[in-house]
């Protein structure tokens, strides 16, 4: 397959992506997996805290995970999820009150990979398979969406090492370097930060779906979609701050602002998986390019 060809299709690919997305209910979608976001959020948060913070310090963790919050739907609704994270669940229980409330705290963080696979499968038209034990299939999937709880801890705890890299060789070297210069160490930190997502959304338009997906489709979805919420995230951070749509419903303002903001993004991510499933189509729909699990 040649770049160029696929380069001339791309206006066509569009139009077909965007016609199957607006076909497939995506803001129905969206408000599905915002409602189940607000319901794991807290989950989500301490397993990831716990994840990352034995491994990088929690205080650190904390600050870098509310800087980015901040960044994104502002400073009220950080604070709000700050009260979260003071929550360290330090109390003594016995083991079975722990397990108990291990099991649904994975099941509650699980929760919103659990209906983006659903959205994908209804993406990609797969019927249910009546054949696998309803139980078996949703503990399989509770276990694979942890997986992605997993995938994010470990992009996390790089990023911070990473950007405590960077931060520490730029202030060594920024007595000897041009200010000119000495910008585009930033730049490399903002780069790995598109690299991170991109793996992050490879991973789920792989093995999310119910189906095998070659990765040469993976990877375009993952490059377009990855590009496109970078894009949209920098939109979405000057609306909340300009508009500030989450001040019309008072105290419940943060809350709707965390739908809002999972919901958008849930509409990108949505249009790049319809983006990898109309290039599969396209270009490797033979029984050798993309398999269909049993």
């Amino acid at each position: 397959m040649q770049a160029k060809k696929i380069i001339k299709d791309f206006p066509k690919l569009l139009k077909k992506t965007g016609s199957n997305w607006l076909d497939s209910g995506p803001f129905e979608l969206s408000a599905i997996v915002a409602y189940y976001a607000i319901l794991s959020l807290p989950a989500l948060i301490v397993i990831i805290l716990n994840l990352v913070g034995n491994i990088w310090g929690r205080e650190i963790v904390e600050g870098e995970l509310l800087d980015e919050i901040t960044k994104a739907v502002g400073i009220q609704t950080a604070e709000s999820i700050r009260v979260m994270m003071l929550d360290r669940g330090d109390e003594s229980v016995s083991i079975f009150t722990t397990f108990i409330g291990v099991g649904t705290l994975i099941y509650g963080a699980t929760g919103v990979f659990y209906q983006l696979q659903a959205a994908f499968d209804k993406i990609w038209k797969l019927k249910e398979n009546t054949n696998t034990n309803g139980f078996i299939k949703m503990i399989v999937d509770r276990l694979k969406s942890f997986g992605f709880i997993l995938i994010i801890g470990f992009l996390l705890l790089i990023s911070f090492i990473l950007t405590a890299l960077i931060s520490a060789f730029s202030r060594r070297i920024e007595v000897f370097v041009p200010d000119n210069l000495f910008e585009y160490i930033y730049v490399i930190d903002f780069l790995m930060s598109i690299l991170f997502i991109y793996v992050l959304f490879a991973a789920m338009f792989k093995y999310l779906p119910s189906k095998k997906v070659r990765w040469r489709a993976v990877k375009v979805g993952a490059a377009l979609t990855a590009i496109l919420f970078v894009i949209g995230k920098y939109l979405l951070a000057w609306y909340f701050s300009e508009m500030d749509p989450g001040s019309t419903y008072g105290a419940a303002g943060s809350v709707i602002l965390i739908m809002l903001w999972v919901s958008y993004s849930s509409l990108i991510l949505f249009f790049g998986a319809h983006f990898t499933k109309v290039y599969a189509d396209t270009y490797l729909n033979n029984k050798d390019e993309i398999i269909i699990k049993e």
